[in-house]
């Protein structure tokens, strides 16, 4: 996967859409995964890229969205985060 993929794009499948957060400055990064998450409709998945484990990202999007969004890690190694986030119905 390319590192200059910044916005949701058709990702896997045609319900997972990939969102790779390491082309996106780190102080937009909050806002841009928010807004892609707000555009995705319930039963769609967005696949996060990212080179660290986003804690307090995650404690935010849990804070907002509560039960609606469904939260699984696909790849937790160094440098290398992968997690679905999807909308649930």
């Amino acid at each position: 996967m390319s590192n200059d993929c910044i916005c949701a794009t058709s990702g896997h499948a045609a319900d997972v859409h990939t969102f790779d957060a390491r082309g996106v400055a780190r102080r937009f990064r909050h806002a841009a995964v928010f807004g892609a998450l707000e555009a995705l409709t319930p039963g769609e998945t967005m696949r996060f890229l990212n080179d660290h484990d986003p804690l307090p990202l995650l404690t935010q999007l849990r804070n907002h969205f509560g039960p609606r969004l469904e939260i699984a890690y696909v790849d937790r190694e160094p440098n290398e985060i992968v997690i679905d986030f999807t909308i649930k119905g």
